[in-house]
């Protein structure tokens, strides 16, 4: 507070002057009666803030206090995540034009990507892998992971056009386009018989579609026509966490099959949406040590996979078991008003792949290895 001296009246000015004591004694006076003064109006305003805050009704503080809460979560929520922009279709499909599609797909050239990212050094290093488990382990059954990555190069390169995985070719096994379904019978039952479960979570999910964006956790690969969209709970290995808690259901059910692919690049479980009009194009998976798993969802008509140059029709609630190393597309060509195709995919380990080199496997092609 600043003190301001105050005027000095006509009479004062004709008075004789005082004694300096005199005057610094009036000076304090005059200064405690003013302070005085502004402590008596501070404490009258904080009593008539206090007064008006009772006087509220008690909901009506409830609800203010409710929303400066959400306020304050919505914005710790939104600085901790990371930005997204909700794209159009038409936007997502020149963007992947712009990149550049091989073999239908966008290559991403990710170095956490083993099926965009090929060096001259891969073979080296999948080599010491084995040596780093074989010294932890054992060499005992790696005859033909050893054979397999000694001449990785020939095999790839020699494969005819039928099959010829991109990334490892694990020799001496049975090939064949379609696999019938004693191949892996426990998890194909498994999973038939949880084909509601599965269902019911897909239909909550696909509400959030709409004509303009890509709901969040859905991806759009490229197709030469149509759209073509995947929900992964697990990509190359690695669980999603916000999808898989989106689908509990499903997720737990992975963790119930007994041949599912959730420990190395070769392995993912995603529900896969075909629009009417949908072509994929032709194109090779990434290796032969695994089958792949469709579990119908809804299927309209003409719809077809065909692997090998063979066609198969999916059907809901039944499971089909194919090698998708071998040359491979879909198409739905079904009328629009019977909806999209859909089916629960998930990779399963070839039924020749025995249980030491499946663990040696997992070593060796580990996620991020």
């Amino acid at each position: 507070m600043v003190w301001v001296p105050l005027r000095t009246t006509r009479t004062d000015r004709r008075a004789p002057l005082r004694a300096p004591t005199t005057r610094c004694t009036t000076m304090s006076l005059e200064w405690l009666l003013d302070w005085s003064w502004s402590l008596d109006g501070l404490r009258d305003f904080i009593a008539t803030g206090i007064q008006s805050f009772r006087d509220c009704d008690a909901s009506a503080l409830a609800a203010v206090a409710c929303l400066l809460l959400l306020f304050v979560w919505y914005c710790y929520h939104v600085g901790r995540e990371q930005p997204r922009a909700y794209a159009t279709v038409n936007a997502l499909m020149q963007s992947a034009e712009a990149n550049g599609v091989q073999n239908g797909y966008v290559y991403c050239h990710s170095p956490e990507c083993v099926r965009c990212t090929h060096h001259d050094g891969f073979n080296q290093k999948l080599y010491h892998n084995l040596q780093e488990y074989a010294k932890r382990y054992s060499w005992s059954g790696m005859g033909r992971i050893y054979k397999g990555i000694r001449e990785q190069g020939r095999y790839l390169n020699s494969r005819p056009s039928i099959q010829k995985p991109e990334v490892f070719f694990l020799p001496d096994l049975p090939t064949m386009p379609y696999f019938s379904r004693d191949a892996q019978k426990h998890d194909v039952e498994l999973l038939e018989r949880n084909f509601q479960t599965i269902l019911c979570e897909f239909e909550t999910l696909y509400k959030a579609f709409s004509n303009c964006s890509l709901p969040q956790g859905w991806k759009m690969n490229s197709t030469p026509s149509g759209e073509w969209f995947t929900f992964y709970l697990v990509n190359q290995g690695m669980c999603v966490p916000r999808n898989c808690r989106r689908c509990p259901r499903t997720y737990r059910l992975l963790g119930s099959l007994r041949t599912c692919i959730g420990n190395n690049v070769f392995g993912n479980a995603c529900i896969s949406v075909l629009s009417p009009g949908t072509v994929i194009a032709e194109h090779y998976g990434p290796t032969n040590i695994r089958i792949r798993c469709h579990l119908g969802l809804k299927t309209p008509s003409n719809c077809e996979l065909v692997v090998g140059g063979e066609p198969q029709c999916w059907a809901e609630g039944r499971c089909l078991l194919f090698d998708d190393s071998f040359l491979h597309t879909a198409f739905h060509e079904g009328p629009p008003e019977e909806g999209p195709r859909v089916v629960f995919m998930v990779d399963l380990w070839h039924p020749n792949v025995a249980a030491a080199e499946r663990q040696a496997l997992d070593f060796i092609f580990a996620p991020g290895r």
